[in-house]
């Protein structure tokens, strides 16, 4: 189906010989007043609205305004005998995409419309982008039923549809810039841009280029321009984690941009004025660094206005199976594979892990175990040692017990120790019973006496 174009003249012949040198490729419909034109835009939607600037009635900027209010809004190209850049500013301002002086040049002509065509599919392909990833990013993707996270989510929610600058605390690997994302993709600003900068990753005069941009000539290797992190997110949001990594220069600079809403390119001189939302996340005490003289305290008030504190994966044991099965059918999809079946005795070890890098380590290990096993069963025998030994309590992570804990009974350490045998011996208990230097008979009866250690069921 040909592009549909309408155009809108009160000259009858110029109208009609638009009219045939576009009809071979487009659609053509004809108004000569303003109004006509308006009641064909309500009865049809148009790709293309082509207005004259003077006619008698309601001028062509009436019908620029008309042609952007409707939902299905075309492109519009502005044309007048009368052109001067007053004109050509104001119909741009208005929303038209291009303008061109009578007589038209028709070919000039087409490659507009053309250009004007391609980008409102362009925009239509964004719009459809944004509502698949509205579907994609909902609450569902942040996995978890924990009370913890359930009352994050709720202020998440509450918070997004502020101005208010956000603090995200918590370990590594808890999930900050997901929750960054999730006050983003809730907001107003949905639609804007959401940039981040990792702080730590880069030295502090890379950082302040990188945040503030810079102009051709402020530095040795600056050869050009170079617009920041800060002017990308004009509109949007500008995630900055591990803000706590920042110099005192930058903290200066950031500050003034909380204070004014502007900044400056670095060798720069003129101020630039942006809408930028800040989140800002760390896994260092702030408290303490200002405390130390560290980190600016006027700075640390400015960023603390609403703060949110990520719990570590060892507080949320009743989530780990949903993250699992979450990032196991992620990755079992895009390795093309069936799902890996987690066998219960593997699940409650890994349940008991403390993950001391939290829902990234676990990730890691999902992706590790759907490439290895490839669709098969994974059982307590095939996880790696540094599974066991370190309990959801916090304790640090470590390999088999070799020897007895100083810090646990004698019954404990005896039911640690037989666990291990048994688990390093594939649950063969004659091979359990040689590590642990017993006979076969005083296993079985440990085993009697305690059977949750008893892996081989």
């Amino acid at each position: 189906m040909a592009p549909s174009v309408l155009i809108v003249d009160d000259e009858k012949h110029s109208r009609e010989g638009l009219q045939q040198a576009l009809a071979e490729n487009y659609d053509v419909s004809l108004a000569a007043s303003a109004d006509e034109a308006f009641n064909l835009m309500d009865a049809q939607p148009f790709d293309v609205v082509l207005t004259d600037l003077r006619m008698p009635g309601k001028s062509g900027l009436k019908v620029i305004d008309r042609a952007l209010a409707l939902t299905n809004k075309p492109a519009v190209l502005m044309m007048t005998a009368y052109g001067n850049i007053d004109t050509a500013v104001e119909a741009m301002r208005r929303g038209a995409v291009d303008f061109l002086t009578k007589p038209v040049n028709i070919e000039r002509l087409d490659v507009l419309i053309r250009r004007a065509l391609k980008a409102k599919s362009l925009e239509v392909e964004v719009q459809q982008l944004h509502e698949r990833l509205d579907e994609k990013f909902s609450v569902d993707e942040i996995v978890g039923e924990s009370p913890l996270l359930k009352d994050v989510i709720e202020r998440v929610k509450k918070v997004a549809h502020s101005r208010a600058t956000v603090l995200i605390e918590g370990e590594s690997g808890t999930g900050k810039e997901l929750i960054a994302q999730a006050i983003h993709q809730w907001s107003p600003r949905s639609r804007g841009p959401f940039i981040a900068v990792h702080c730590a990753a880069l030295s502090e005069s890379l950082l302040e280029s990188e945040l503030f941009g810079h102009e051709k000539g402020s530095f040795t290797g600056a050869t050009e321009r170079r617009i920041g992190r800060f002017e990308s997110a004009d509109g949007g949001t500008l995630f900055l984690d591990e803000i706590g990594e920042i110099s005192a220069s930058i903290q200066v600079k950031l500050l003034r941009f909380l204070e004014t809403k502007a900044i400056d390119r670095v060798g720069g001189s003129r101020t630039i004025e942006l809408d930028v939302r800040l989140v800002t996340a760390t896994n260092r005490n702030l408290e303490q660094l200002v405390r130390e003289g560290k980190f600016r305290d006027d700075l640390y008030f400015r960023l603390d206005v609403v703060r949110f504190v990520m719990p570590p994966l060892r507080e949320r044991v009743g989530d780990i199976p949903a993250l699992i099965a979450h990032f196991i059918r992620i990755y079992s999809e895009e390795n093309g594979v069936p799902p890996l079946e987690i066998e219960p005795g593997a699940m409650k070890t890994l349940q008991a892990y403390s993950w001391p890098g939290n829902i990234r380590e676990l990730r890691n290990f999902c992706e590790n175990a759907v490439v290895l096993h490839k669709g098969g069963k994974l059982s307590e025998f095939d996880l790696d040692p540094r599974f066991r030994g370190s309990p959801a309590s916090g304790s640090a992570p470590g390999g088999p017990a070799d020897g007895p804990s100083q810090t646990l009974s004698v019954e404990q350490n005896e039911k640690r120790i037989l666990r291990e045998a048994l688990i390093k011996s594939r649950g063969n208990r004659t091979k359990a019973a040689e590590l642990m230097g017993i006979s076969r008979r005083t296993l079985h009866r440990k085993l009697a006496q305690w059977p949750e250690l008893d892996v081989t069921d």
